[in-house]
């Protein structure tokens, strides 16, 4: 058993944002716990937090993400 983990090498051309650091990465640098993507152009992945921001509005208003009426004691 390897006493330490092979470092996984991030491909050129697969964008990540760094949570941690709040960076832009080429290839992943950090672990995946601490990022998001891969996404296809450095654009895309310096907008990561925006489009996280809109997704998440668009499942919180999604009548399909909530399975109970507001009000009702599921909703605890």
């Amino acid at each position: 058993m390897p006493l330490f983990k092979k470092r996984t090498v991030g491909k050129p051309g697969e964008w990540y944002y760094c949570l941690e650091h709040k960076k832009v990465e080429e290839g992943p640098e950090c672990p995946a716990k601490d990022r998001f993507g891969p996404y296809a152009s450095r654009q895309e992945a310096e907008h990561a937090m925006q489009t996280a921001r809109e997704r998440n509005l668009e499942w919180e208003n999604d009548p399909k993400w909530h399975d109970a009426p507001a009000g009702t004691p599921d909703d605890d």
